[in-house]
């Protein structure tokens, strides 16, 4: 074969599956997580006030799972004193975990729409927030 007649048997194939390919079922699933870690001692004080103010309002001392959906897992380990953990799960398929070493953590994971999966871990005086989306 000539070198043209290849190219053409090679343009013509990519053509052909750049229109089949739209006849292909679209990939249904995924997740976005965004996870917040303050930057600064008063950023570290704001963060810390509002996951307070989620677990009282809450009704939460240390720590607490809340699953709303179905085929969720969450698991929360706290080894230490004085630490805040938070997994929140809304919607379907969600798994997450929280683990906390050493004293003063605070961390809350927040799972919306179906089949985040988010595995935290601290280890002594940290604060942070993870925010995961799944569709």
């Amino acid at each position: 074969m000539t070198r043209t007649r290849l190219t053409a048997l090679a343009a013509a194939a990519a053509i052909a599956a750049g229109t089949l390919a739209p006849l292909a079922p679209a990939h249904a699933g995924g997740s976005v997580s965004i996870s917040i870690a303050p930057g600064s001692a008063d950023a570290e004080h704001a963060m810390r006030a509002g996951l307070g103010l989620f677990a009282i309002a809450n009704g939460i001392k240390n720590g607490s799972i809340t699953q709303n959906g179905i085929g969720n897992a969450a698991g929360l380990i706290q080894n230490g004193s004085g630490n805040l953990g938070i997994v929140h799960q809304e919607g379907n398929g969600h798994e997450g975990t929280l683990t906390q070493n050493g004293n003063g953590n605070a961390h809350g994971l927040f799972q919306f729409g179906q089949g985040a999966s988010g595995h935290v871990s601290q280890s002594g005086g940290q604060t942070g927030a993870t925010f995961q989306f799944g569709w």
